[in-house]
């Protein structure tokens, strides 16, 4: 059996290569107002007072607190559309609405419910201390105040935030551009008539929807044969158009696997064997200041491997500050069979029960078994062993998913 001339490196030890050359791409302006799923490559400042003046925290009545139980004349109504221009002079109130600026000399707002209006006359059911229902100024956000660190995932709150303020454009840090590319002289278009023995290419239509959830510009090279110099031009192609390329299959041991070469020949290969299942011929490599994945044929192999090394670098390249997906505790509900060499990232469903995160297998975990990843919403950190772990088993899991 031929050897490869790469050494097997250690999920951690790969991971670590990866990550230690992934810096933060450039930053871009964009619209504020669109850039969900972005992150900021700047602080957010509060551009003014939040409220910036004072202002009824409820519908009701704007009064002044030391004319005590005594009834007041009504003299006015502000909505929360108008300015408030009156002044209250003892024994008057306003009535107003919520959001609405106070007027000047009152300091409370009394709830409708707690109050009663009849014939313009105000009459209290209960005493108000000074402040009481009154929005202070920069009692949400005060001018100068820091509102959105830097490395921000912008959201919904975050996107509201910023219209709140008016801010209307933001930096944030540009996209990665990926360009995706499946080999094999046996993978075929979708839909075109298929030979026998021919397979249909799912992997390079499943990592080009996994690279858009990561956030991802994505661009697709088609299927290369197993040619030399077809798959170097595409390879060059792919690095030219891209920030990162991904490829499948091609990085197995085969005389018709050229990925690893043609990397190695246009750039530099910094692993090409992973301990770890399903994928260990998962390639890295750098050419220039581009990163390239070389990931399995199988597609299983091929989506757990970009879920554990290729992702979390993309969401890095992006100022992710958290680009990892959330590790959990869990526990089994059915046994689980390790492999006996190399830790396992198994496919399973993870369920709360009571105050305990649950996980049970999602079936066959064959490397060509698509189904498996069907349902799924984690990744089982199984340790090599040869005895099965029983139900009840404690196991770290990777949640990719919500529960």
């Amino acid at each position: 059996m031929p050897e490869s001339p790469y050494p097997m490196v250690s999920v951690d030890e790969a991971q670590q290569v990866i990550m230690g050359r992934v810096l933060p791409l450039e930053a871009e302006e964009v619209d504020a107002l669109t850039a969900d799923g972005r992150v900021l490559a700047q602080v957010i400042q509060a551009p003014l007072n939040l409220p910036d003046v004072p202002k009824a925290a409820m519908d009701g009545y704007a009064l002044r607190t030391d004319d005590g139980l005594k009834p007041r004349r009504i003299i006015a109504e502000l909505t929360a559309g108008s300015t408030a221009g009156v002044s209250l002079e003892p024994g008057t109130a306003v009535r107003i609405m919520t959001g609405a600026p106070m007027p000047a000399g009152a300091d409370a707002v009394i709830p409708v419910e707690l109050a009663e209006e009849h014939a313009g006359w105000l009459t209290l059911h209960h005493t108000l201390q000074s402040g009481q229902h009154v929005h202070t100024v920069g009692q949400d956000a005060a001018q100068g105040a820091t509102i959105l660190s830097l490395g921000t995932v912008l959201g919904t709150p975050e996107l509201g935030l910023l219209a709140t303020f008016g801010l209307t454009r933001v930096q944030v840090y540009r996209r990665p551009r990926v360009a995706v590319l499946a080999t094999g002289d046996e993978v075929i278009e979708p839909g075109l008539p298929r030979p026998a023995g021919a397979v249909y290419d799912s992997n390079r239509y499943a990592l080009m929807a996994a690279l858009r959830e990561a956030g991802c510009e994505v661009l697709s090279l088609g299927i290369a044969p197993d040619d030399h110099t077809k798959q170097r031009d595409a390879l060059l192609r792919g690095l030219e158009a891209a920030d990162v390329l991904v490829t499948s299959g091609g990085v197995s041991m085969g005389s018709r696997d050229l990925i690893k070469p043609l990397l190695a020949e246009l750039g530099t290969v910094h692993f090409g064997r992973i301990a770890f299942k399903p994928g260990k011929p998962t390639t890295f490599a750098t050419v220039g200041s581009k990163l390239a994945f070389g990931l399995p044929g199988y597609p299983v192999s091929s989506l757990v491997s970009y879920e554990v090394f290729v992702r979390p670098a993309l969401r890095a390249l992006q100022g992710d500050p958290h680009p990892w997906r959330p590790r959990v505790r869990v526990r089994l509900s059915t046994p689980i069979r390790p492999s006996h060499d190399r830790p396992e990232y198994q496919r399973v469903t993870i369920r709360q029960e009571g105050v305990h995160l649950v996980a049970g297998t999602t079936g066959g975990q064959g490397s060509s078994r698509l189904m498996s990843l069907l349902g799924a919403n984690g990744l089982l950190l199984v340790p090599p062993g040869e005895a099965i772990y029983p139900v009840g088993t404690e196991l770290d899991a990777l949640l990719t998913a919500p529960l």
